[in-house]
C-alpha cells in the first residue's frame, strides 16, 4: 500500500512538474512571439513613417535653394531698378542743368542793354528801287535770304555764322518778297545792326557803313541816319563811339 502510494505521488509530481515545464515552455514561447511582433510592428510602424517622412522631404522644396534663387532674383531685379532709377535721375539732372544754363542765358541777355544802328537808303522823291536790280545788288554784297523776308548779312558770305546786320524794306510790312522781286519796287530800303554784335563790333559796323554807300551810289539815293537826316561825318563818329561802348 506504501509503496503504491509513494508510485501514486511520483507519477502525479511527475505530471505536474511536467505540466509546469510546458506551461513555461508555453509562456516562453509565446511572450518571444509577442515580442517579435511588438518588434515588427514598431519596425513597420517606424519604417512606415521613415517612408512618409522621406516622402513628405522629397516633396518639400529645397529650402536653401530657393532662398538662394530667389535672393537672386531680387538682386537682379534690384540692380535693374536702381540702374532705371540712375539713368532717370541723370536725364533729370541733365534737363535742369540745361533749363538753368537756358534761364540763365535769357537772364544775362535780358539784362544786357541793348541798342541798334540805324541806316536808310531813300531814293529821291518820285524814284523807286527795281527788284529786278536791287536782287542782284543785294546779293553781291553777301547777303542772304531768310525766312522772315529779310536780308541778313552773316560773319561768313556763305551765310554761316551769326548774323551781323539786316536789310529791310523801309516801309511796311518791311520785308520782300523773293519770288516776286521783277514786279517789286519800292523808294527806300534801311539796314540795322543790334548791339551788342556777335564779333567785331566795329567790323560790322563798317561793313554796314560801306554797303549804305555801295547801294546809294548805284541807284542814286541818299544814306540817311535813325533821324531820316542826311548821314553826317560827327554821326558816324557817334555811331561808332556807341559800337565801342558795348564791345
Amino acid at each position: 500500500m506504501a509503496t503504491e502510494l509513494r508510485w501514486a505521488l511520483i507519477v502525479i509530481s511527475a505530471i505536474v512538474i511536467g505540466g509546469l515545464l510546458i506551461h513555461g515552455l508555453w509562456s516562453v514561447r509565446k511572450k518571444g512571439s509577442d515580442e517579435a511582433k511588438v518588434q515588427s510592428g514598431s519596425k513597420a510602424e517606424s519604417n512606415d513613417e521613415h517612408q512618409t517622412t522621406n516622402a513628405l522631404r522629397d516633396d518639400e522644396p529645397d529650402i536653401g535653394e530657393l532662398s538662394f534663387a530667389a535672393t537672386d532674383d531680387e538682386l537682379e531685379h534690384s540692380d535693374v531698378e536702381k540702374s532705371k532709377n540712375s539713368d532717370e535721375d541723370a536725364q533729370l539732372h541733365e534737363q535742369d542743368r540745361e533749363a538753368e544754363q537756358t534761364q540763365e542765358h535769357d537772364q544775362e541777355q535780358a539784362q544786357q542793354p541793348q541798342d541798334f544802328i540805324i541806316l536808310h537808303i531813300e531814293m529821291p522823291e518820285g524814284l523807286t528801287m527795281a527788284g529786278s536790280r536791287l536782287l542782284p545788288s543785294v546779293l553781291s554784297l553777301g547777303f542772304k535770304y531768310s525766312e522772315e523776308g529779310f536780308f541778313n548779312r552773316h560773319v561768313e558770305p556763305s551765310g554761316n555764322g551769326p548774323v551781323l546786320f539786316r536789310l529791310v524794306n523801309m516801309f511796311n510790312p518791311g520785308t520782300f518778297d523773293i519770288d516776286n522781286m521783277e514786279q517789286f519796287s519800292t523808294a527806300g530800303v534801311s539796314l540795322f545792326m543790334t548791339l551788342p554784335c556777335d564779333g567785331d563790333g566795329l567790323g560790322a559796323f563798317n561793313m554796314l557803313h560801306g554797303a549804305a554807300k555801295k547801294l546809294a551810289d548805284e541807284f542814286g539815293a541818299t544814306v540817311l541816319d535813325s533821324n531820316r537826316e542826311p548821314l553826317s561825318v560827327n554821326t558816324v563818329r557817334a555811331y561808332v563811339e556807341k559800337v565801342r561802348e558795348f564791345s
